[in-house]
């Protein structure tokens, strides 16, 4: 899949550019300081999913990062552009982009990147994760906000280094956990969790992002009369549930078949009908 060439779109006017020459200056902030904000959004067979919630997160990122976006037309119109370049393809991965711009510049910098998703099917299949502290309590969007927990920012690293203690135990992914002991989300996903009929996920007031991903597939649920709804949960209650997953808008549903020793039952079927509903196939 990763053949095709990338496309990549400047904000405002949409404009094309050569995805392999220089087009962020190494005074922006992105680079400089990682800082800005960004959204990942996947698109199935020609069609985005999920573009107003994954722009209305955006915002919210934007906003407590005190950080001024672009608008909301040029960035969709930025998205629209550069689907409509690239070549077509089963899986396209588009990545919206906001930095602070050039230092002492006042002005944000915002480009779009679409490349062609990876292949993603051995983690749908299954995989085993890992519970990592994340040094945060549950309680720290309220008492500590500049610490931007829940806001989805450039500063990655922290993240990746915790994939990467994953791969070094053995494991595909983390799931992180609060110092309060309630579990959060992976590294660049959202937890969701079965306990009979009942569908959870972690509160976003405890500091995780809001998942677009579970926001469809709660809705689904919720629409069959079943029960989809936030609550702080422990790593016994994950481990001891009916089946738990990492959803996300590229990866899909990728369901849990370990988490640290714990064996967890795994639905394909039902997997399988999530990954239709967050691709817009069912």
């Amino acid at each position: 899949m990763s053949a095709h060439s990338p496309v990549l779109i400047l904000v405002p006017g949409s404009r094309p550019a050569d995805p392999a020459a220089p087009a962020l200056l190494v005074t922006d902030l992105a680079a400089t300081r990682g800082d800005g904000v960004f959204e990942t959004i996947g698109v199935f067979d020609g069609r985005a999913v999920n573009v107003g919630p994954h722009l209305d997160r955006l915002e919210r990122s934007a906003r407590m990062m005190d950080l001024p976006l672009p608008a909301r037309e040029e960035l969709s119109a930025a998205m629209e552009a550069a689907i409509a370049a690239h070549d077509p393809v089963a899986e396209l991965t588009v990545r919206v982009i906001v930095s602070r711009g050039v230092e002492g510049s006042g002005e944000p910098t915002a480009w779009v990147h679409a490349r062609a998703a990876d292949d993603w099917s051995s983690h749908r299949a299954g995989m085993r994760v890992i519970t990592l502290d994340r040094g945060l309590a549950t309680t720290a969007p309220r008492t500590s906000p500049w610490l931007l927990a829940g806001a989805k920012s450039l500063s990655y690293a922290v993240n990746m280094a915790a994939t990467r203690e994953a791969v070094r135990r053995g494991a595909r992914d983390v799931l992180f956990v609060a110092s309060d002991g309630y579990v959060l989300e992976g590294p660049t996903s959202t937890l969701l969790v079965r306990r009979g009929e009942d569908f959870l996920t972690t509160p976003v007031s405890a500091g995780v992002l809001p998942g677009t991903s579970v926001g469809t597939l709660f809705a689904a649920l919720q629409a069959e009369g079943r029960s989809a709804r936030e609550e702080l949960m422990t790593v016994a209650d994950v481990a001891g549930s009916d089946g738990a997953w990492l959803l996300s808008s590229s990866r899909l549903a990728a369901p849990l078949t370990h988490l640290d020793e714990a064996e967890l039952p795994v639905d394909r079927e039902l997997t399988e009908r999530f990954g239709r509903l967050l691709t817009g196939r069912d």
